[in-house]
């Protein structure tokens, strides 16, 4: 009753139509007092976010498929808990595939822009930045899956977990400790994702005074050649990699194979189970260790056992484990809205700067202020784990979550790229 009253008084408000449906699309769009289409609550109504990934030909579309598959299992714990606000939330209506091209990204979220309340997902760095412009006009809220340190500076984005650059400061600072290395070498793709992480290893090794390299490397196992040249050449102790899955297990294996004995840290989006089935696995388990923002899979918390329940039956992968995560603070983000009453783009955008904490379950701990500044809310500290076959994801964590010193002082006052 209150929802059709408000639907009347806006329409007085505006003298447009009256229609529910008109209303719906001025003032909230993806928001409607009809059920959504396979309702688990039949007499709420329906919340429509978005999905933008990378599900079919790009470089992450084996981790970017997992991480879509946990974000509809989420919604749909949310929605067998009675919803939010006496809405059921839809994430498959409006699914769109990127194929990690910011081109197709920006095509699919124009065609769905106008539909849904927000995004669930928006996969990749240079993809999403290709319609931030775009969101922050029509206050677009998102979830990315992906961790620039540029996120920390927008208010449309609703960021997880310790930025790329973070997280390669504490790897190098965790090397450093571990195996003492002289020098460290980025390898990394261009843009957000492999300069974020770069300017982070540079960072670290500039501060612990070793000798720093960077070398970029654009995606595909056939450009992977002059990297590897310039691993094999300069013998650097340590390399923060930065990749997709395939060209991570190119580079390490045929480093290996001509030579190279150093050691190898991948940044999250690096790791793939499948790798440890590949003809690099030997390569990987001796020179390869996995930083991330967050523990695995079959880690002992409140929301990684949710998770695990509501996917029986999958095969573990943390993909799943970023989808999940990643769905805590829009989820936060749409009960306060409507607590407030706004469930509306306006409104959620209000309700984001409200939020100054997010309960993750025990998967990230001390995250979600969005109301803070980005020197004083973003998330320091990340994992180490070292490939491992008896384990569901095939890593074993050998560092729990921890703040090197490195990004303990460091001052985040703007994008490290």
């Amino acid at each position: 009753m209150k929802k059709h009253l408000a639907a009347l008084a806006a329409c007085v408000l505006v003298l447009s139509g009256c229609g529910r449906g008109d209303e719906s699309e001025a003032t909230a769009p993806g928001v409607t007092d009809e059920a959504c289409p396979e309702a688990v609550n039949k007499d709420n109504g329906c919340i429509y976010l978005g999905v933008i990934s990378d599900l079919t030909t790009g470089p992450f579309k084996a981790l970017a498929v997992s991480i879509t598959d946990a974000q509809k299992a989420f919604w749909k714990r949310v929605n067998d808990n009675g919803g939010i606000g006496g809405y059921d939330v839809d994430v498959t209506k409006y699914i769109r595939d990127n194929h990690y091209s910011p081109e197709t990204h920006n095509q699919v979220y124009q065609e769905i822009k106008g539909k849904v309340l927000a995004l669930a997902q928006s996969l990749g760095s240079p993809t999403t930045a290709a319609v931030i412009e775009d969101m922050k006009t029509n206050k677009v809220l998102a979830t990315p899956a992906s961790w620039t340190s540029s996120w920390n500076f927008e208010d449309v984005i609703l960021e997880s977990g310790a930025p790329y650059c973070i997280e390669s400061m504490n790897a190098v600072d965790y090397a450093v400790e571990a195996i003492k290395p002289k020098s460290v070498m980025a390898v990394y793709v261009p843009g957000d994702y492999g300069e974020d992480a770069a300017e982070g290893a540079k960072v670290a090794a500039e501060a612990h005074g070793l000798s720093f390299t960077g070398v970029e490397s654009p995606p595909g196992q056939e450009n992977q050649g002059g990297a590897i040249d310039a691993i094999v050449k300069a013998k650097p102790d340590l390399v923060i990699l930065t990749a997709g899955p395939t060209d991570a297990a190119t580079v390490v294996g045929q480093a290996a194979a001509r030579g190279y004995k150093g050691r190898f840290i991948g940044t999250g989006p690096t790791w793939n189970p499948g790798l440890i089935a590949s003809p690099a696995a030997d390569a990987l388990k001796a020179l390869y260790w996995q930083s991330a923002p967050w523990l695995p899979w079959q880690t002992d918390t409140p929301g990684h056992k949710a998770m695990r329940e509501t996917l029986s039956g999958v095969t573990p992968n943390d993909g799943y484990t970023a989808g999940w995560v990643w769905s805590y603070p829009l989820k936060a983000a749409l009960e306060k809205a409507a607590s407030n009453g706004e469930l509306t783009r306006d409104g959620l955008f209000k309700a984001v700067k409200q939020l100054t904490s997010v309960d993750y379950e025990g998967m990230l701990e001390n995250a979600g202020n969005y109301a803070g500044d980005p020197n004083s809310a973003v998330v320091r500290s990340s994992v180490i784990a070292q490939p491992d076959e008896s384990a569901p994801t095939k890593v074993k964590v050998i560092k729990e979550p921890f703040v090197g010193p490195t990004a303990q002082d460091y001052t985040l006052s703007k994008p490290c790229f």
